[in-house]
């Protein structure tokens, strides 16, 4: 009956596992929360204080969280006042890249089935599709049973065949002066060219036929 008792009163005294968990635990502050030694006012408190940082954290953990997800980005800018602008560089797109009244029976000659105008038979393409103006005049242009060709450069063909920038251009001022024509440079190339007022570009861009001639600029 000794042995028995002896036995029991060891269990009795022998701390409980969570009690020695919380002693050999590296947490702060948990080893307050399981010992039996101290007071429930103090352990009470030890909890609270426990359970409120604990809260903190993970408050903080997602909100954190939630602000990587909203992929947050600074942009800078830093403006400065220039008191005089420098003249624009202006793109005009003119999709006529040639003025048909223009093309004479040399370039068709030469040119006309890389202008879509004839096949290689030095036929007219689609005769069916053209106007009856504009096919009378191919008619006229295409004969050429005695006709003999002359040299043909293709950049001389833009040059006459381009659109003028006295054509196009109805009004034009900057800073209240005014522009004119006459003050643009050409610089002429094949399907581009580049129209300089002040040594600034000034670019026309001629690519394929519709028609679009008319431009008023103004800055």
């Amino acid at each position: 009956m000794d042995m028995k008792a002896d036995s029991e009163d060891m269990d009795y005294k022998r701390p409980a596992p969570i009690e020695v968990f919380a002693t050999r635990s590296t947490l702060h502050g948990i080893s307050h929360m399981f010992t039996y030694e101290r007071k429930y006012v103090k352990r009470s408190l030890w909890i609270v204080f426990f359970l409120a940082s604990v809260g903190v954290l993970m408050m903080v953990c997602v909100d954190r969280v939630q602000f990587y997800f909203e992929y947050p980005h600074v942009t800078k800018l830093d403006e400065v006042a220039a008191p005089m602008i420098v003249f624009p560089a202006i793109t005009i797109c003119n999709l006529n890249s040639f003025r048909f009244s223009r093309v004479t029976r040399n370039d068709l000659y030469h040119a006309g089935e890389l202008l879509a105008l004839l096949n290689g038979r030095y036929e007219i393409r689609d005769p069916h599709l053209v106007e009856e103006n504009v096919l009378q005049i191919l008619k006229e242009k295409t004969d050429f049973d005695t006709y003999k060709p002359r040299p043909f450069n293709m950049r001389e063909f833009y040059d006459r065949t381009g659109h003028d920038i006295k054509d196009m251009l109805l009004a034009c001022s900057y800073r209240g002066s005014e522009c004119s024509a006459e003050q643009f440079k050409v610089l002429a190339g094949i399907y581009l060219h580049v129209c300089t007022l002040n040594a600034t570009p000034f670019e026309i861009h001629l690519t394929d036929s519709y028609s679009y001639a008319s431009f008023v600029v103004a800055f």
